[in-house]
């Protein structure tokens, strides 16, 4: 009789993941052309070349100001109505940040960045809807497949880059006018949904454990430490990879297809990342995905050729999925229902928190914490020891703690 009755639900989730897969691919492909143009945008735009990275960081900023209220949003109105508003945002974003470049205003173009961090907010999301309707043996890899959707926006986003930065007199204008068409098509493809927006509870129904009392649970706290780490860490990194890799006498054109790898091999892997959880747990995935991201820096520092800068950002792209993966799928098992919406704002407003300051902390280190290019791209990668200690050390404390606790 249960396997008759998880048929049904599982059929469904199938379908919400498509459409989440090809959201991810198409409007998802803004993510990768922002963090590839944003920097060497800002660096046109600035005053002071320390403030590069900035636009960048105004994305995040947006992220993780939204992510509560987004969370909120969904929960009393559905998860269809939450990513068309964010879509609707994004294209605002660009049609500004595409003002902006026409008049040459910084500050205009960081207002822009502001509203384009609404949807990066909402794309976090979108692992979370994957499990709305998976019964709980699917959603690891539910999530998992909506990562992978990521593959196509890994090739989308870096050919738009491409074919549009120099398409007009005005670098990086048509790129942007084709931001709001991406996000305008994902609108279409999102409004093909079928997430039950959640009932309203009743008065005498369980309202779940308050925030506080949340982060006091161990696993919910090291899931939530381990995926701030391993997004901040991954955004440390790619953020200030395009100045990099031109600051060290490569082409443009060089650092888009190097971002392209990079995001390439943060999607490839949810293909089976699912299955590797399902198979040796949570903890022990994550624990590798920290395990590589060590590994990426140690590339990077290594020294500033191209196949370094490749391999370095494969590393790290491999990393993240792992770990961030590996700490969703923990955290989605660690509340009730009544907890989620509470519990998935809370999560991803640390995360983008985490992830603001280390986009923030990228340009600097760059631009201002060396006198070269090469000097400031080992000082980024020196940056993630300390990050990539505490998070070890929480999943170690998780691990020994006793399993009844």
């Amino acid at each position: 009789m249960s396997d008759t009755v998880a048929t049904p639900d599982d059929t469904r989730a199938w379908r919400n993941v498509l459409v989440l897969v090809a959201a991810q691919a198409v409007v998802g492909a803004q993510l990768p052309v922002m963090f590839i143009i944003g920097g060497l945008a800002g660096q046109m735009l600035a005053p002071n070349p320390c403030w590069a990275t900035l636009p960048i960081s105004m994305i995040v900023l947006g992220s993780m100001l939204a992510a509560t209220p987004l969370s909120g949003f969904m929960q009393v109105y559905g998860r269809r109505a939450g990513f068309w508003f964010a879509c609707g945002a994004g294209a605002v974003g660009a049609s500004i940040s595409a003002y902006a470049l026409m008049l040459g205003s910084f500050t205009l173009f960081l207002a822009g960045s502001l509203l384009t961090g609404i949807y990066m907010s909402a794309n976090g999301f979108f692992r979370f809807a994957a499990t709305d309707t998976a019964s709980p043996e699917f959603r690891p890899k539910a999530i998992s497949y909506v990562m992978a959707g990521g593959l196509l926006s890994a090739i989308l986003g870096p050919q738009m880059v491409s074919f549009t930065a120099e398409a007009m007199p005005i670098p990086f204008l048509a790129t942007y006018l084709g931001v709001i068409v991406l996000n305008i098509g994902g609108m279409a493809l999102l409004s093909l949904l079928d997430i039950p927006t959640p009932e309203k509870p009743a008065t005498n129904a369980p309202r779940g454990r308050p925030r506080l009392e949340l982060l006091k649970s161990p696993v919910i706290a090291v899931a939530i430490i381990c995926g701030t780490v391993s997004y901040a860490l991954m955004n440390l990194v790619m953020t200030s990879t395009p100045l990099a890799v031109v600051g060290c006498g490569f082409a443009t054109s060089d650092a888009a297809n190097i971002v392209s790898a990079h995001v390439l091999a943060m999607y490839a892997p949810s293909f089976f990342t699912g299955h590797l959880i399902a198979r040796f747990g949570a903890r022990m995935i994550v624990g590798t995905g920290l395990v590589i991201l060590a590994a990426a820096g140690a590339v990077a520092i290594s020294g500033v050729e191209l196949t370094q800068f490749y391999i370095a950002l494969i590393l790290l792209g491999i990393g993240w999925n792992f770990g961030f993966i590996g700490a969703t799928a923990m955290l989605t098992a660690s509340h009730n229902a009544e907890e989620r919406g509470r519990v998935q704002g809370m999560n991803d407003m640390i995360v983008f928190g985490g992830v603001f300051l280390a986009s923030l902390s990228s340009g600097t280190l760059m631009n201002c914490a060396g006198g070269t290019a090469e000097t400031g791209w080992q000082m980024v990668n020196l940056a993630m020891l300390p990050f990539l200690v505490l998070a070890g050390a929480a999943l170690i404390w998780l691990a020994l703690r006793p399993r009844e606790a």
